[in-house]
């Protein structure tokens, strides 16, 4: 088993966390894994068959990335992933999560035409990890959408719960003989919500705000429920696996005690985690997203609510299309309510707060990742009061340090901090946390 060291280390004595939970152990079936993405680490982005990303497309004909570097070698898993293996069984990890690569199965993104070389590569990895006692974790989604796929709408195309479910299909037929733990999409928030503010112009057409981030998030919700009941029907079973949807969410905290902070974080965890978690959970999105979205589109001139609608079918499909908890976590953020304020239409105004990072928490080489590790604990039991006491299993959670970090204490610092909360959710809280995942 892997064993996390969670003692007083001298380079770690300024954590007064360390003295308090020094007796707290993980419980013997605690499983910890690692995890990637196929377009962060594979490379290779044309080789044997794959086809073009959406990723590959950006880097290779726009501006977007400042220091122009690309995807298309990385880390070389492609060609390297025996030493990717090699090097998880030297860190002694339960499990490994890794992303399939979309365009490298299914080069155009339709089922029409298979790759078989993409194939034999995935079962070369997993064959690899299973014959080292790792378990492999498989992300079907991870961003690399197909590049045509991306030209007929992306997720904004109701089409592509069809497009994405085909894939799930094949991966099954492959795959799901030795992959039992799968994660359908992973962060919906981010590339529903955030994306299109920062790829306004990609094609050269402006992106309609505060339409676009509901369609991609209703589609998704759509997406997973449809391979997750393709899964049931058709594969479970055989081959007995688990699935979940991988959420992110930040903790919001009050600035102040008044009411109005107070509804504003509680707001920004509906806006956040029971935007994709409400509908898996009971059947349709939070009642404070609906209505803010309903009365802001109104305020704004828009004749119906820019919240897409599900049917009685669809909500009573997404209920329950879930078998565990995924979720990742960085950070934390000070709310304060805003609701006042009629703004342009958008996600990032509807919710009708402000967030900020407190001046006092340390920060990392990423702008938007501030250390507070208090407010791990706090997702973990909202999650558990809130969501019916679900298992959970944190499928991303790391610390952004510099590059070329070798002695890296405040990475460190992170994990033996963020853990120790971990400790706490589990013995103190009754959280059922049962695996962590570090990025």
């Amino acid at each position: 088993p892997l064993w996390i060291v969670v003692g007083c280390l001298q380079v770690l004595l300024k954590w007064t966390t360390c003295q308090e939970i020094s007796t707290l152990t993980f419980p013997d079936s605690f499983l910890f894994g690692a995890a990637t993405s196929a377009y962060q680490i594979e490379g290779a982005w044309n080789e044997d068959g794959k086809g073009e990303s959406k990723w590959d497309y950006i880097v290779h004909n726009t501006n977007f990335i400042l220091d122009g570097s690309t995807g298309d070698v990385a880390c070389d898993s492609y060609h390297k992933y025996q030493d990717d293996i090699a090097a998880l069984k030297e860190l002694g990890v339960n499990y490994y999560r890794f992303s399939i690569s979309w365009p490298r199965l299914l080069p155009n993104g339709f089922a029409n035409e298979v790759n078989p070389a993409g194939i034999e590569y995935y079962n070369n990895l997993i064959d690899g990890l299973l014959a080292e006692g790792i378990e492999p974790w498989v992300t079907m989604y991870h961003w690399d959408i197909p590049n045509l796929i991306y030209y007929l709408g992306s997720w904004n195309n109701a089409e592509i719960v069809d497009y994405i479910t085909e894939l799930a299909d094949l991966a099954f037929q492959h795959f799901g003989d030795r992959v039992k733990t799968w994660i359908t999409i992973n962060e919906s928030l981010t590339f529903c919500a955030h994306f299109p503010n920062a790829t306004v112009t990609l094609y050269g057409q402006t992106v309609p705000v505060g339409i676009t981030e509901y369609l991609c998030g209703h589609n998704v919700l759509r997406a997973h429920t449809k391979i997750y009941r393709l899964y049931q029907l058709k594969y479970k079973n055989s081959q007995g696996g688990r699935i979940s949807l991988a959420l992110n969410a930040e903790y919001g905290i009050p600035e102040t005690d008044s009411e109005e902070d107070i509804a504003a974080a509680k707001r920004k965890m509906d806006f956040e985690l029971g935007w994709f978690l409400n509908p898996l959970v009971y059947g349709d999105y939070p009642r404070t997203m609906i209505e803010y979205i309903r009365n802001y589109s109104a305020l704004q001139g828009y004749p119906v609510t820019r919240l897409p609608i599900f049917t009685l079918t669809e909500r009573v499909q997404i209920k329950g299309a879930y078998d565990f908890i995924a979720i990742n976590h960085y950070t934390s953020a000070i709310i304060s309510d805003n609701s006042s304020l009629v703004l342009d239409a958008s996600y990032e105004n509807d919710d009708g707060l402000d967030a900020k990072k407190d001046p006092s928490w340390e920060g990392s080489a990423a702008s938007w990742l501030a250390v507070y590790p208090e407010g791990f604990r706090q997702l973990l039991v909202y999650i558990k009061e809130n969501y019916n006491d679900p298992e959970i299993a944190v499928t991303e959670q790391g610390y952004a340090d510099e590059p070329d970090t070798i002695n890296d204490t405040r990475r460190i610092n992170y994990y033996q901090t963020y853990l120790s909360e971990a400790l706490k959710a589990i013995h103190e809280d009754g959280v059922k946390l049962t695996a962590y995942t570090a990025w």
